[in-house]
């Protein structure tokens, strides 16, 4: 397994709530507000700041087919991407509280 996928799926595991972002990208704002509305505990991986940000981003490939950020684990669970975030964020608080994250 390569660094960078053996780092990512780590902080997949290691976290609750685990945000891959990058820092200018508007969809990964919506997403980390979203989250932040919700006082949700929540680590934020910004792919644009770190040297092996790429490298991460093609092991995320891997370990969920998606490529494109924000890409959301919840509990380890591939959430997907902020539209997908949006879409449950009804039944978000609940979930939230069920992993430990608020």
């Amino acid at each position: 397994m390569s660094a960078a996928k053996t780092k990512a799926q780590s902080l997949i595991d290691q976290n609750a709530v685990v945000v891959f972002s990058k820092s200018y990208c508007p969809y990964c704002t919506s997403s980390k507000g979203l989250l932040s509305s919700l006082d949700a505990k929540f680590t934020t991986v910004e792919l644009d700041e770190i040297e092996d940000g790429s490298a991460i981003q093609d092991a995320l490939q891997e370990i969920s087919g998606q490529r494109t950020v924000p890409n959301i684990y919840i509990k380890q669970k591939h959430i997907g991407g902020n539209s997908d975030l949006q879409a449950i964020k009804n039944t978000l608080p609940q979930l939230l509280k069920e992993v430990g994250a608020v």
